[in-house]
C-alpha cells in the first residue's frame, strides 16, 4: 500500500529529524536522478547527488525519452549509485504521474470513519480499472477558508445542502508497484517510501506562498502542470510534449541526427543562432503547444478560484533550456522562476551556483528524499 501522502508543506520548516541518511530516486523518461540527504542535529545536509542518461542503455542519445526493461533500469540505477558514491540503502522512490491517477471530488462532510467507507465506493466512478488492481489512497484537503458551504441564499425556505469537503483520491496500479519492487530486489536497496512525483516537487520548491501558484514540470517526453494553493495540489494537467520535441524540431530543421540536435539545444539555448535561424524560432511549435495547453489549464483554474495564479515555477530537465525562463515570462505575463530545491538543504558554499543551475532537474529526487527523512 502506498503510504499516506501528507500535506505539511505550507510554511515549510525543516523538522528535527532523527539522525539518518536517505536516498531519493527519480526515474524519468530520459534520465535517473538521485539525491542522498543526511539529517544532522536538526539540519538536512546534501551528501551526494547524481544523474545518468538512459538513452545510451538502448542505443539512443542523451536526452532521449526511452522505454527500458526493469533489468535495464536496475542496471542504470546501480551505475548512477556507484558514480555518485551513494552509500545509503534506505530509499524513497518517486512514482511518475503517468503511472498514477489523481481525482479531485467533493463529498458531504462526515466523520473520518464514514468517509473511509464512502471513498472506496466513490473511487470506482473515477478509476477506470477494478479497485483490486490499484493501491488506493485518499485524504481530505484542508480548507483555509473553512468548510465549503453550498446553500441557496435566495430562498431561505429551501433546505440547505450539506457541508462539503474536497477529497483527493490517488491510485497507483499494482503493476507499477511490483515493477519498483523488482528494481528494489535487483539493486539491493531498501525502499520504504513511494510518492507520486508531483508531491515531491511541491515539497522541494514551494516556499511560503499563500497565493495560488503553478508548477510546470517539463520532462523529456511530456510535461506536467500542477495548480497549488497553500502548498496543496488543487488540480493538475498532463501535456503530451516535452523537451525531446524541441530536439526533434531542431533535428528536422537542420537535417541532423537527434544527438547533434540535442547538443545544439544544450549549447546555444533559445537565444542561439545557427545558419541564420534562431533556436527560438525552431522551438516555437513544440513550446507553443506546451504553453498553449498550460494557458488553457490556468484559465480554467482562474475561473474556479477567487485568486488568480501569482507565479509559475519551472522544474524538470526541460527547464534548464537557456532562455526558457525569459521566454515563458513573456508568454504567460506572470512571474516565472526556476525551481531551487537545493535551497531547502545545507549544501557546500562552493556548489551554490552549480546547484542553482541544475536544481530544477532534481526537484523530484530531492523532494522525495525529504519525505523519507520525515518517515
Amino acid at each position: 500500500m502506498v503510504k499516506k501522502l501528507l500535506y505539511k508543506i505550507l510554511n515549510y520548516k525543516i523538522p528535527v529529524f532523527i539522525e539518518k541518511t536517505v536516498l531519493g530516486i527519480d526515474i524519468g523518461a530520459s534520465a535517473i536522478k538521485v539525491v542522498q540527504l543526511r539529517s544532522n542535529k536538526g539540519k538536512v545536509v546534501l551528501e551526494n547527488y547524481g544523474e545518468l542518461a538512459l538513452g545510451p542503455y538502448v542505443g539512443e542519445g542523451v536526452g532521449q525519452a526511452v522505454t527500458l526493461s526493469t533489468e535495464k533500469i536496475s542496471e542504470a540505477l546501480v551505475d548512477v549509485l556507484k558514480e555518485a558514491k551513494i552509500t545509503s540503502e534506505k530509499t524513497a522512490i518517486a512514482i511518475p504521474l503517468g503511472s498514477s491517477l489523481l481525482s479531485f471530488i467533493t463529498l458531504p462532510t462526515r466523520d473520518p470513519t464514514q468517509l473511509a467507507r464512502m471513498i472506496p465506493i466513490e473511487a470506482r466512478k473515477y478509476i477506470p480499472v477494478p479497485i483490486s488492481e490499484v493501491a488506493l489512497d485518499w485524504w481530505v484537503l484542508p480548507n483555509p477558508g473553512g468548510i465549503i458551504k453550498k446553500s441557496n441564499k435566495k430562498d431561505k425556505d429551501k433546505k440547505k445542502e450539506p457541508d462539503q469537503s474536497e477529497v483527493v483520491i490517488a491510485a497507483i496500479h499494482n503493476e507499477t508497484i511490483d515493477k519498483y519492487k523488482q528494481i528494489q530486489a535487483m539493486t539491493g536497496l531498501t525502499v520504504d517510501t513511494f510518492e507520486i512525483e508531483i508531491f515531491s516537487s511541491i515539497r522541494s520548491v514551494v516556499g511560503r506562498d499563500m497565493k495560488p501558484i503553478i508548477i510546470l514540470d517539463i520532462g523529456a517526453g511530456s510535461s506536467k502542470l500542477a495548480m497549488v494553493e497553500y502548498g496543496i495540489v488543487k488540480s493538475y494537467h498532463s501535456i503530451n510534449m516535452g523537451s525531446q520535441d524541441i530536439t526533434s524540431s531542431i533535428s528536422k530543421a537542420f537535417s541532423i541526427d537527434m544527438v547533434s540536435a540535442e547538443k545544439l539545444k544544450r549549447e546555444f539555448g533559445l537565444d542561439g543562432e545557427v545558419e541564420g535561424h534562431t533556436i527560438k524560432d525552431i522551438a516555437e511549435l513544440p513550446l507553443g503547444h506546451i504553453f498553449s495547453e498550460a494557458k488553457n489549464a490556468i484559465a480554467t483554474f482562474n475561473e474556479r478560484q477567487s485568486k488568480p495564479i501569482s507565479k509559475i515555477i519551472l522544474v524538470g530537465g526541460g527547464a534548464l533550456l537557456g532562455g526558457l525562463q525569459e521566454f515563458a515570462q513573456k508568454e504567460f505575463e506572470i512571474n516565472v522562476v526556476l525551481g531551487d530545491p537545493f535551497s531547502k538543504v545545507e549544501t557546500p558554499a562552493f556548489l551554490d551556483n552549480l546547484l542553482k543551475r541544475v536544481g530544477p532537474e532534481f526537484a523530484v529526487a530531492l523532494g522525495v528524499s525529504l519525505k523519507a527523512l520525515q518517515e
